[in-house]
């Protein structure tokens, strides 16, 4: 089982950008689909980016796509969110999880969750 731990997260102002890292403990996280989600207050978590084991497959929630990149470095053991031009309707508790492919994190079959880190972006 691999443990993961978010981290970056913060207050900061529309427009300015932020990037979170999940870093994973755990000899197999090259073997694992990353993805991020996200919770904001009285909503339901939500999907918002994956990447396969190898970073050849990488899937975006419509609502980031073009402003958020995943990217991983399994030497690391660390995947990683770059959230760019943050809007105050990115705040939300954002969620790292581990799965078995993208196809399968987007449909919520999680193997394993993060903590959450807070983003918090004011206007």
């Amino acid at each position: 089982q691999v443990q993961l731990v978010e981290s970056g997260g913060g207050l900061v102002q529309a427009g300015d950008s932020l990037r979170l890292s999940c870093a994973a403990s755990g000899r197999t996280f090259s073997s694992y689909a990353m993805a991020w989600f996200r919770q904001a207050p009285g909503k339901e978590r939500e999907f918002v980016a994956a990447i396969s084991w190898g970073g050849g497959t990488i899937v975006y929630a419509d609502s980031v796509k073009g402003r958020f990149t995943i990217s991983r470095d399994n030497a690391k053991n660390t995947v990683y969110l770059r959230m760019n031009s943050l809007e105050p309707e990115d705040t939300a508790v954002y969620y790292c999880a581990a799965g078995q492919n993208t196809a399968t994190l987007r449909s919520r079959e999680i193997r394993a969750w993060g903590q959450g880190t807070q983003v918090t972006v004011s206007s």
